[in-house]
């Protein structure tokens, strides 16, 4: 969840530092904090709140340095304050630490380091990880890092510098992200590429376990035994462009504008790259159950991919939320194909899912977003989005994106089990390659999104209800809603209203209805009556509007008629502009809403 940088090389690392951060930011921004290495030593600044605060304490502050580290805080264990900031000293003063992870042992290390002499200053879990660093340190500080970390549960990305090593930091990870890049006289660190695009295109994603050195023009890694491992860089398709609003008053609107293109560019992917090669080394024959994993938006996109696979399919298709499925000993194995959705690869849930799924046996497909994080690597075979960069914290291209992702994929099983005939996937491919312009259809309606805003963003709780297919697009509309505005909005599948939601509706009640021609129609026509009956305020958005939707409605949007497997590209963006203009309209923080991070990397 947090973000960290690190930077050694000739530049003042302090800019580089708070740049860093800046692009981190929708990972945390409870507090942040840098340690720099400077002609006095060790200097450390830290500040509660958004980065700019940090920016401008630094700036007062008149210190400079080659080597630093950096973070940006989302607090878990210990409140968001100056004390609780990172980074974090030894004893001495000498060694410096940050940390993005949950420290699952720390109460029993922070007692036992109290009984040997330490000093602890803060309230958080990490703190105990400098203090096992300054007991460990003989000299080496690669072998006190590994020999600190070993006794640590938990989850860490970490990084270390040391008063004594002004070449070099020292960085590792278990569950928690961390990347790594050289030029020929710098070296850099940082939670996710987006911090690094700046000053590099090439990146060491560390693995399970590793340790890894970061020095001036080099890198140097070691695996989770201690031995030495060949540095190979990979090459992320992304641009500094990617992490600026281009002219958008907000990242989040910028990437709901990107999404024709996003979804364009995954459907494409199947011509570009080799992901079917992947794929095809899978065997399908045992399977006899398919169950997708997933949290948070990227599970309303699983649950899309269960009501479009299963009758295409032919068998029991699941969607399961990661942090729940990883827990109830699911009846899954060799027999069982394991589809795990993840943006960042990184939701540590999502892992843990697929981990325990693997252990029994089942194969994994990965639909991810980012080349080279933990799923791509711990999955059978992956499909990766192709969405680009997304720095809001409430995902909107990833999501539409996962959706082309997983309509392709659900095509290729059912071609690969005999089930499609070449020209009726064609046919198929044909059908969703009309996504991107239906998409922008619903964008050109911006406006007439806004207007509604304009009437509803006063109001305090809303309903969102769907049918079949769009059941899975009403929770996310939702979802979003809250995300970032704050309204208490929930989403039902509309047929479950009458079992106990309908005591929600009064007259100040709005209640968003996803009508369609293509999903039950009729039984929606009687939600939508039910509704009225208790003067609750419709809020209609339909792709098919016949006189009994006008007569009910009191206020319509209409969107363009599709097919049902299209039905997400249309309802989707409307509802990510609804719930982007009321948010802007209530002046909440639009891109980084309080208490959510952009990659859940803790339990």
């Amino acid at each position: 969840m947090c973000g960290i940088v690190g930077y050694v090389g000739p530049k003042r690392a302090e800019e580089i530092l708070l740049s860093g951060l800046a692009r981190l930011e929708y990972r945390g921004y409870d507090s942040a904090g840098v340690a720099l290495l400077t002609p006095n030593g060790l200097r450390l600044i830290r500040q509660v709140g958004k980065i700019s605060n940090l920016a401008q304490a630094v700036q007062e502050a008149g210190i400079t340095g080659n080597l630093g580290i950096g973070h940006t805080r989302w607090a878990t264990h210990g409140l968001p304050t100056e004390e609780n900031a990172h980074p974090h000293c030894d004893c001495t003063g000498k060694i410096a630490l940050v940390h993005n992870g949950i420290i699952e042992n720390h109460r029993e290390l922070r007692e036992e380091l109290l009984s040997r002499g330490h000093r602890f200053r803060s309230q958080t879990d990490t703190e105990v990880l400098v203090h096992l660093v300054e007991e460990e340190y003989r000299g080496d500080l690669v072998e006190a890092v590994r020999r600190a970390v070993a006794r640590a549960v938990g989850a860490y990305a970490i990084a270390v510098v040391h008063v004594d090593h002004p070449q070099e930091i020292v960085a590792a990870r278990l569950g928690s992200p961390l990347v790594a890049a050289a030029t020929p006289d710098e070296g850099f660190l940082a939670s996710d590429v987006p911090a690094l695009l700046p000053y590099a295109r090439a990146f060491y994603f560390l693995e399970e376990g590793e340790v890894a050195q970061i020095l001036p023009g080099g890198l140097r890694v070691w695996d989770r035994h201690g031995r030495p491992k060949e540095v190979r860089l990979r090459e992320v398709p992304w641009d500094p462009l990617s992490a600026e609003k281009a002219g958008f008053r907000h990242f989040m609107e910028k990437e709901i504008h990107e999404q024709p293109r996003a979804i364009a560019d995954t459907l494409r992917s199947e011509l570009s790259t080799p992901w079917e090669e992947g794929l095809s080394g899978l065997d399908l024959s045992p399977v006899e159950h398919i169950c997708l994993v997933a949290c948070g938006t990227s599970y309303h996109a699983a649950l899309v991919a269960e009501y479009l696979w299963e009758p295409l399919l032919g068998l029991p298709v699941s969607a399961e939320i990661a942090s729940e499925f990883r827990y109830k000993n699911p009846a899954v194995g060799e027999k069982t194909l394991v589809v795990a959705v993840s943006q960042s690869g990184e939701t540590i849930d999502t892992l843990m899912a697929v981990r325990g799924a693997k252990a029994k046996g089942a194969q994994v497909i990965g639909v991810v977003n980012v080349v080279g994080s933990a799923l791509a690597r711990e999955a059978h075979a992956v499909f990766y989005t192709r969405a680009g960069l997304e720095i809001g914290v409430a995902a909107t291209k990833t999501f539409t994106a996962q959706i082309a992702a997983l309509e392709l994929l659900g095509l290729w099983l059912a071609r690969a089990r005999g089930l499609l005939r070449e020209e009726e996937l064609r046919q198929a491919k044909e059908r969703l390659s009309r996504a991107p312009r239906l998409v922008e259809e619903v964008l050109e309606l911006a406006p007439q999104i806004e207007a509604l805003a304009q009437k509803f963003y006063t109001y305090p709780n809303f309903l969102y209800l769907g049918r079949g297919l769009l059941y899975p697009l009403a929770l996310e509309g939702a979802l979003k809603l809250k995300e970032i505005s704050y309204i208490h909005a929930e989403g039902y599948a509309a047929g479950e209203m009458k079992h106990g939601p309908i005591a929600l509706i009064h007259e100040a009640m709005p209640v968003v209805v996803l009508y369609s021609a293509q999903e039950l129609p009729e039984k929606v026509l009687s939600n939508m009556q039910e509704v009225r009956a208790r003067r609750g305020i419709l809020l209609v958005l339909a792709d098919h509007v016949n006189p009994e939707v006008e007569e009910l409605a009191d206020h319509l949007l209409r969107l363009p008629p599709s097919s049902r497997e299209l039905l997400p590209f249309t309802f989707t963006p409307a509802l990510q502009l609804f719930a982007y203009h009321v948010a802007r309209l209530k002046g909440t923080d639009v891109d980084q809403p309080r208490n959510l991070a952009k990659t859940v990397t803790v339990e």
